[in-house]
């Protein structure tokens, strides 16, 4: 059953869909498959059976209680435990129906959910989704398979919010309640708020986070076009800007850098690894360079 807020298919969402479909499985199948499984580690090692002791095998691994019983060396063999738990937290606040270039931030953070989404399914990982905004709106818990992947990424093109704001707490919240064992967790937002510092935090503790956030140029300076009206879009409040005034623009660039630092300070200081992507792009060169990064620190 389809979540109230989400749209019936339009066929100019269809076609979008099969687009992103197409484009995902040539991009994994050429560059992602080997990276995302190099770059995330499974959930331990797992025993897989016995075998006679071989010159040169690590003493260590040896099953003293098989070799007592036998009276022959024997050995345990052991094999990481590949299969993920992913889960997509995903932001549908007002700010996130926003772009001034090559598409929506809505529209990055299905691109970026479907990379990642079909890199999984080549490892035969679950994933799940959350769709929030001030609120929990939308739980899709965690399964394998083609279709349940087509669903993920088809809930989050057309799920359509009647909120405004973002309440960054509340999918952590939501996450630490429902995941009983370790996931991979992607929090993919733009992050206009604050007061999410100590549940990211704690979180991170628990499971292996990773934000990823998405910009557009336009957030970070404003072009020299005289006077304008803005908008907020999750505050509705309105303001006309002289944007010729040269203060202004390079005080506008200034709070959105400072505001930027302190965020990815917060990553860096929560153990949260970061995914800076942006609506004049694409998100795959940004998440092939995660990947990269991350299997560096194996």
């Amino acid at each position: 059953m389809m979540p109230a807020n989400t749209q019936v298919l339009s066929p100019e969402v269809l076609a979008k869909l099969k687009g992103i479909q197409f484009r995902m499985r040539s991009l994994v199948t050429e560059l992602f498959a080997g990276e995302y499984v190099s770059a995330f580690k499974g959930r331990g090692m797992e025993f897989e059976e016995v075998r006679p002791y071989q010159p040169g095998d690590d003493v260590r691994a040896i099953d003293w209680n098989v070799t007592a019983r036998t009276g022959t060396p024997f050995l345990k063999i052991y094999r990481e435990e590949r299969e993920l738990t992913l889960l997509f937290l995903v932001d549908v606040s007002a700010s996130m129906r926003f772009g001034s270039v090559r598409q929506f931030k809505s529209e990055m953070a299905a691109e970026a959910t479907a990379l990642l989404a079909y890199a999984a399914l080549k490892s035969n990982d679950k994933i799940g989704l959350v769709i929030f905004s001030d609120h929990v709106e939308h739980y899709l818990p965690p399964k394998k398979g083609r279709a349940h992947i087509w669903r993920v990424i088809r809930d989050i093109l057309t799920h359509r919010s009647k909120a405004t704001k973002t309440d960054l707490k509340l999918p952590l919240e939501f996450l630490n309640r429902v995941a009983k064992r370790r996931v991979v967790a992607f929090l993919i937002s733009d992050f206009l708020g604050g007061g999410y510092d100590q549940v990211l935090r704690r979180t991170a503790r628990h499971h292996d986070l990773v934000a990823i956030s998405i910009d557009d140029p336009r957030e970070k300076h404003i072009p020299n076009v005289g006077l304008i009206e803005l908008r907020d879009a999750e505050t509705g409040r309105l303001a006309l800007v002289n944007t010729r005034d040269g203060a202004l623009r390079r005080q506008w660039q200034e709070s959105f850098s400072s505001v930027r630092a302190r965020r990815d300070r917060l990553f860096r200081q929560s153990g949260v690894d970061h995914i800076a992507l942006g609506t004049e792009g694409s998100a795959v060169d940004p998440l092939v360079q995660f990947f990269r990064r991350r299997e560096r620190r194996r």
